[in-house]
């Protein structure tokens, strides 16, 4: 549970109806092997104690009192579990009879919670017996528990050694209301939803269902663990199904398979929903419904690190089916064409003025040039794609930036460098033999003024082709590569560049062109300023700054999360295991955070561009940082490392 994992269980056991005792049995089956387990939170449908049903035998008073017995009996037999466990049961006060959930802890019935709205159409015909339990707030009393139990609809379980944990509780029905109880629970701080359930099965509703609860989850910012009754209920007239489903902020984290009574166990992270809800200022209102609620705090004998089952993608910028990956590909495109179109239109450019080198990055810049071209109704040859061959370029680079212009159709500009570069360098009193920074960058800003020459002659506008893991990096030449008048692929990170141009590669009609992108795809990504060793590329990017699949997840988990730096860490240990070890990791991961505060003022005068996605450094909208902030508190985090993981 440290780092904000919380491992839980949607449960569906076997019952019997209305057999408490075996129902019971099984119950606590259960609860034995997910403890076992390392499973905090155990959540078993509604009613589960008798089974759902019962129909009128929940009028009979043996069912009642013997569920009550088994309900002691489960609290006792559950004394040594470190296990928040909550079941469904009948229960009586005052001679009337609701239909609730009980929350276990540590051998006492720590909390009980009425299901506040009761169907009675269609198949369903609860308010036969049961009654609503809306705005309750009572205690009631179990033999063999001196304590009053409190009993209601407002109350929420809180963890005091994992404050994050925060718990409420609705039964079935409330969530397909307009306005469900869980939404009142998280507006009063819950974290984690339970609901304990009996829905039965009819054709669609499965897909229905799992749309709610993770739409619920979304909307709410919040954990929902949706347990479902199964096999063992009557068939007399409906069947179910045992359809659990644990979602997390939309996201459907473990679901179970339907017809079989299965219990899901997952990793909910609870330190992502905090986050969340922090992030996005509009999430909470004050209003009156955080008033009248009872906390019921309780604390676990054992908070210890959580050994993950959930998975965590390496690359979280690319969708993983690839259904996914063609829908969103196409979509990015579009947003980065209208864009630029748009621009375009605004300002009455005559041309587009693109630098072209062969590589990744240029080669999307010139292919989202060309989709807005098409879309403004722009005749394509009015792309001026600029080469501007200088010390480090190969002809493998200078070949694939020559063929793409031409098979797009644009109008390709040769100029070399070579000459002016030298020139310049000798001006400054700069040898051309020291290949230092100096002589990197007079390259990149020496390419930059060509383009915004011509752009200015041609009456037409530079296109930026930097993307978003550069500007992360500070990977750019300020006021060289750097610059630009609109930057396509500002907010595109790089492993998400190569699916693009690969999504274009494999979808086009043009088999020349294909060939074309996929040679780019296969061309080690280079910003090409030192001179070539026997003819191949000498200068590798990533065996400098380091992975751009490590340094995009980086990217990923700290701007759209803002992780602790240990919890990065941890997460890319797991995501990335068996292809780079913890040293590796830990030294690209400090680097990066290095590199990110220290080039932030590279990206404080960032060129106009598209948001396609959730992360931008945009210091117009998304990133307002300061450029010399201290990178200190996060590396003296990443140290506590050290020891732990021998890093």
């Amino acid at each position: 549970m440290k780092r904000g994992f919380l491992k839980v269980c949607a449960a569906t056991p076997d019952v019997q109806v209305a057999n408490p005792k075996f129902n019971t049995e099984q119950i606590l089956k259960i609860v034995k092997e997910k403890e076992k387990e390392g499973v905090k939170l155990i959540v078993f449908p509604e009613l589960c104690m008798t089974a759902y049903t019962c129909g009128d035998l929940f009028l009979q008073d043996i069912l009642l009192e013997e569920t009550k017995k088994q309900l002691v009996y489960l609290a006792k037999e559950t004394k040594d579990c470190d296990s928040v466990i909550a079941v469904g049961f009948p229960m009586t006060k005052d001679a009337v009879l609701y239909n609730a959930a009980a929350v276990l802890f540590h051998g006492k019935v720590i909390g009980i919670v009425p299901k506040t709205h009761i169907p009675n159409y269609s198949e369903f015909y609860e308010a036969r017996h049961f009654a609503i339990g809306n705005n309750i707030t009572d205690h009631v009393y179990l033999d063999g528990q001196e304590e009053a139990i409190p009993f209601g609809t407002r109350l929420l379980f809180r963890c005091s050694n994992m404050k994050d944990f925060i718990l409420g509780l609705e039964i079935c029905e409330d969530v397909w209301v307009a306005v469900p109880p869980s939404a009142m629970h998280v507006n009063a701080g819950a974290t984690v939803i339970a609901n304990l359930s009996a829905s039965d099965e009819t054709t669609g509703k499965a897909k229905y269902r799992r749309k709610l609860i993770s739409g619920q989850s979304s909307n709410l910012i919040c954990a929902y663990i949706y347990a479902d009754e199964g096999e063992g209920e009557s068939t007399s007239d409906l069947v179910y199904s045992g359809h659990n489903i644990i979602a997390e902020n939309g996201i459907v984290l473990k679901e179970s398979q339907r017809f079989l009574n299965e219990q899901i166990v997952t990793e909910i992270d609870l330190q992502h929903i905090q986050n969340e809800r922090r992030r996005i200022s509009t999430y909470l209102v004050e209003d009156e419904s955080k008033q009248g609620y009872t906390f019921i705090d309780f604390a676990f004998s054992k908070v210890e690190e959580v050994k993950l089952t959930r998975k965590y993608r390496q690359t979280p910028f690319v969708p993983s089916s690839k259904h996914e990956q063609e829908e969103r590909c196409n979509e990015i495109l579009l947003l980065q064409a209208m864009g630029l179109k748009k621009r375009l239109q605004h300002t009455h450019c005559k041309s587009a003025v693109i630098g072209i080198s062969g590589g990744l990055d240029s080669t999307l810049a010139l292919l989202v040039t060309a989709l807005a071209f098409d879309k403004a109704g722009l005749d394509r040859k009015d792309i001026i794609c600029v080469t501007m061959p200088c010390f480090g370029t190969t002809d493998r680079t200078y070949t694939n930036a020559v063929e793409l212009t031409r098979v797009l159709g644009a109008t390709l500009k040769e100029i070399p460098i070579h000459d002016a570069v030298a020139l310049h360098l000798e001006s400054i009193g700069h040898d051309l033999e020291t290949q230092d920074v100096t002589y990197e960058n007079g390259q990149a800003r020496m390419r930059t003024l060509v383009l915004m020459n011509i752009a200015n002659m041609l009456g037409g506008m530079v296109i930026g082709t930097g993307d978003l893991s550069e500007l992360a990096l500070g990977w750019a030449t300020y006021n060289g590569d750097h610059m630009s008048m609109y930057g396509v692929n500002s907010s595109v990170p790089k492993t998400l560049v190569r699916y693009l141009v690969k999504y274009y590669a494999d979808t086009t009609e043009d088999k020349k062109l294909a060939n074309i992108l996929n040679e780019v795809l296969d061309t080690p990504v280079s910003p090409e300023l030192l001179p070539p060793k026997d003819g191949e590329i000498a200068q590798k990017t990533e065996d400098i700054v380091g992975p751009y699949e490590l340094h995009d997840f980086f990217l990923y988990y700290i701007l759209r999360f803002g992780y602790m730096p240990a919890k990065i860490f941890f997460l890319a240990t797991e995501a990335f295991k068996g292809k780079y070890d913890g040293k590796t990791i830990y030294k690209w991961l400090a680097s990066f955070y290095r590199r990110f505060f220290a080039q932030q003022f590279k990206r404080s005068c960032l060129p106009d561009g598209p948001k396609i996605g959730s992360v931008a450094v945009s210091p117009r909208g998304d990133l307002r940082m300061p450029s010399d902030a201290s990178v200190q508190i996060w590396l003296d985090d990443l140290k506590t490392l050290e020891a732990e993981y021998g890093v």
